[in-house]
């Protein structure tokens, strides 16, 4: 062991160094998941364009050095400074995302891990396929991890050579013969033959744990939190919903009657902004989009031309197409405040997101719940957890629920009242667990 100490450390650093571009491999590859795969796929165009050697793409296009890094962290910078990339917005009329917060590092490594996937290969294929903004970022932890692993094993190395030389010393002393041919893989075989039933046991003990893993794994595939695109207009809800106090069924006007809750029509916002044109220059070119949405000039009295210019609006929340959900029936029936599942909007400067199930938790009056926000899990749990009526439903006084409420006294009072053991009725209760339900 120590007379080969510099191969043992030549090995280590080794070791680490494979360690390290794996962990590269792995950073590009959870941040393709989680800032691209919603729109882009590696080797066919969707919403974007593919992304396979876009690098080799924009450098035989003519486009200035860096400017797909600056594209990646601003795309409206990108084509004001380099004409290849105002060709590239032609493409789709739906605006890039901006990435202010990744740096060029890590979007190398986005571009490195998208150049070394093999069409067809099952790596690529998955990340082609993930629809949901894939796997959150990778936890800088895991490198943490990484190197801890290393050296743990190095240390584990170290001792089973001093080991050895001990055993070997002690032979020597006593006058018997030692077979230092053994590798460590002979003398591990030699223990785990003599010690068969505690091999079984680590062996069982191992392949529990992978299993255990692979399903967590499993577990994450197409969830998200914290998916914050961004958007043509940069609206806050801060400054709405906040400071003016403006309700939220104002704009989203079709939440008490509609499966959706709808996005502002251009005339709702030029209900104020006829009057309100901004006071700083940032201001006013924000509502200037808006005017240009309506084909408005707001010079001297005011006249619309009849020229609009549409605005495109990124998706935030998209469910399956199998999952039916109708905000009406949660708003007006249920009861559920917007606040439960977008949480605080009032003190949100950005438009609407994701936001993780720790954040809402932190929300007063909220529901606490534990799962992955938008997963049916999350549902579940609310539906278990949120009350319709706190004691019976003849408090609620809701004819939704009067056909529900005569047929539990009618036909199994003794249901009825193990229902209100806990003071409430809640939607479980009232089949709010029937896969028909939400599902079609």
């Amino acid at each position: 062991m120590f007379r080969n100490y510099s191969n043992w450390c030549l090995s280590a650093i080794f070791m680490l160094f494979i360690a390290g571009a794996q962990n590269v491999q792995a950073q590009g590859d959870g941040l393709f998941k989680a800032k691209c795969a919603t729109c882009h796929q590696v080797f066919k165009d969707g919403t974007g364009p593919k992304l396979f050697e876009v690098r080799k793409k924009w450098e035989d296009g003519g486009a200035k050095e860096g400017s797909i890094i600056q594209w990646v962290n601003n795309w409206e910078a990108a084509v004001a400074n380099d004409p290849y990339a105002a060709s590239i917005t032609a493409y789709s009329p739906t605006n890039m995302n901006k990435f202010p917060d990744l740096s060029e590092e890590q979007i190398v490594s986005i571009f490195d891990w998208i150049d070394s996937q093999e069409e067809g290969g099952g790596q690529a294929a998955t990340t082609a396929d993930m629809t949901a903004g894939g796997e959150q970022e990778e936890s800088s932890l895991n490198w943490i991890w990484i190197v801890i692993g290393v050296m743990f094993l190095v240390i584990v190395l170290a001792v089973g050579g001093v080991r050895r030389q001990l055993r070997s010393a002690a032979a020597e002393e006593d006058g018997e013969d030692f077979d230092d041919s053994m590798t460590y893989l002979d003398e591990i075989k030699q223990w785990a033959w003599v010690n068969r039933k505690y091999a079984g046991l680590i062996g069982l003990v191992a392949v529990i744990s992978v299993i255990v893993v692979l399903f967590l794994g499993l577990y994450t595939i197409g969830t998200v939190e914290d998916y914050q695109p961004s958007q043509p207009i940069e609206f806050p809800h801060s400054v709405h919903a906040g400071t003016n106090g403006i309700d939220c069924k104002y704009c989203h006007n079709s939440v008490t009657k509609s499966r959706t809750a709808g996005l502002p029509t251009v005339n709702v916002c030029m209900n104020c902004h006829k009057q309100i044109s901004g006071r700083t220059a940032d201001q006013q070119a924000k509502i200037q989009k808006i005017y240009d949405a309506a084909g408005y000039l707001p010079e001297g009295a005011g006249e619309y031309t009849g020229v609009t210019k549409e605005i495109v609006w990124n998706k935030v929340h998209v469910l399956p197409d199998h999952v039916y959900f109708n905000h009406r029936q949660h708003v007006v029936v249920g009861g559920v405040d917007c606040k439960q599942c977008h949480g605080d909007m009032t003190k949100m400067t950005q438009t609407a997101k994701v936001q993780p199930v720790s954040e809402l938790n932190k929300v007063e009056g909220n529901v606490q719940l534990t799962k992955t926000t938008l997963t049916m899990g999350w549902c579940i749990e609310c539906h278990m957890e949120k009350e319709i009526s706190m004691g019976s439903l003849d408090n609620k006084n809701d004819g939704y629920y009067n056909e529900i409420h005569k047929r539990l006294l009618n036909n199994d009072k003794s249901l009825y009242e193990q229902y209100l053991e806990d003071g409430k009725v809640t939607v479980s209760e009232l089949g709010g667990w029937e896969c028909a339900k939400c599902h079609y």
